[in-house]
């Protein structure tokens, strides 16, 4: 299963998260947020990362021109739209997207069916509520072009076995603090889920 570290603010989480095994890593340009990093910050992490590494921007209530330009000067690969949008939306970017459900029910699965996608679960803030998904939703579904988030830890990414998922997105099961990771929580993390 691919693994996404999110909430990277700093050069040292971003190479322990990519020496764990991570395939990408999540920075988070919404100001609002504990794990807010500035795109300009983001840019020199980026800037020093090894290739072959996914470098995914998070966004919340922006214009497509903004998400667009932002994404490009910042060097991030794939832009997250972490609020409610359509599909004309996600075309008007003009730069490659995941968009995001937050799911309220089993219904919003379908959203964006043609498309990978990140499920997390629905909260009133945006992104680290630590909500958990009920995998029961997930069964008996075509679910390989989801990537699933929402309070997943290493003590319980083993249940998403079986699920057939494209991946997996974690940020405060990794943390020793808001923004900070925790080298052994990363590492357990990762080589629990590449193992399913």
């Amino acid at each position: 299963m691919r693994v996404k570290i999110c909430g990277i603010t700093n050069y040292d989480d971003a190479m322990l998260a990519v020496d764990a095994g991570a395939d990408a890593l999540g920075f988070v340009f919404y100001p609002r947020s504990p794990r807010y990093i500035a795109p300009a910050e983001a840019e020199r992490i980026i800037a020093k990362l090894p290739p072959f590494v996914e470098k995914v921007g998070l966004f919340v209530e922006e214009e497509a021109e903004t998400i667009a330009k932002t994404a490009r000067d910042s060097g991030i690969t794939l832009a997250q739209i972490h609020f409610d949008v359509d599909e004309a939306f996600l075309d008007a970017v003009e730069f490659p997207v995941l968009p995001v459900i937050r799911a309220k029910r089993p219904e919003d699965l379908k959203r964006f069916a043609g498309r990978y996608r990140l499920v997390d679960a629905y909260c009133e803030g945006y992104g680290g509520s630590g909500k958990r998904l009920a995998l029961e939703w997930f069964e008996g579904r075509d679910n390989s072009r989801i990537i699933i988030a929402g309070g997943l830890s290493s003590e319980n990414v083993e249940e998403l076995s079986g699920y057939g998922f494209y991946g997996c997105d974690v940020s405060s099961g990794t943390e020793a603090a808001k923004g900070r990771k925790d080298p052994n929580k990363v590492r357990e993390f990762v080589r629990r889920a590449k193992s399913l």
